[in-house]
C-alpha cells in the first residue's frame, strides 16, 4: 500500500465530471485520503476510491421492486383482469 502525502495525484470518480479523472489529495486520516479535489473542474469531495455509482435506473429499479414485494398481493390488481375500455358512450362515427 502506497504511502500518500497531501498534494499526491490519484484517480478518483467525480461526481462533477461524472468520470475517473486525476485528483490532488486534500486531507488525509491517517495514511488513507479523505478528502479529493478534481484537477479538472476544481471540484472538491470525499474520496470514493475509484468506485463509479451505479445508474439511477437501476437503483429505482431496484427500489421499486422492493415496494412490490412488500405490498399485501390480495390489494393488489391481477395483471390478468380484463380492463374495460367502453365509459358508456356509443361511438358515433357517422351511422345514426
Amino acid at each position: 500500500m502506497p504511502e500518500y502525502r497531501l498534494g499526491d495525484i490519484i484517480d478518483d470518480y467525480c461526481v462533477k465530471c461524472r468520470r475517473i479523472m486525476n485528483h490532488a489529495i486534500v486531507s488525509l486520516i491517517g495514511s488513507e485520503p479523505a478528502k479529493v479535489r478534481c484537477r479538472t473542474c476544481y471540484h472538491e469531495q470525499d474520496y470514493r476510491h475509484e468506485e463509479v455509482p451505479r445508474p439511477k435506473s437501476e437503483r429505482k429499479k431496484e427500489l421499486f421492486n422492493e415496494v412490490l414485494s412488500k405490498m399485501n398481493p390480495s390489494e393488489t390488481p391481477s395483471e390478468h383482469s380484463p380492463k374495460s375500455k367502453s365509459k358508456g358512450h356509443a361511438d358515433t362515427g357517422g351511422e345514426g
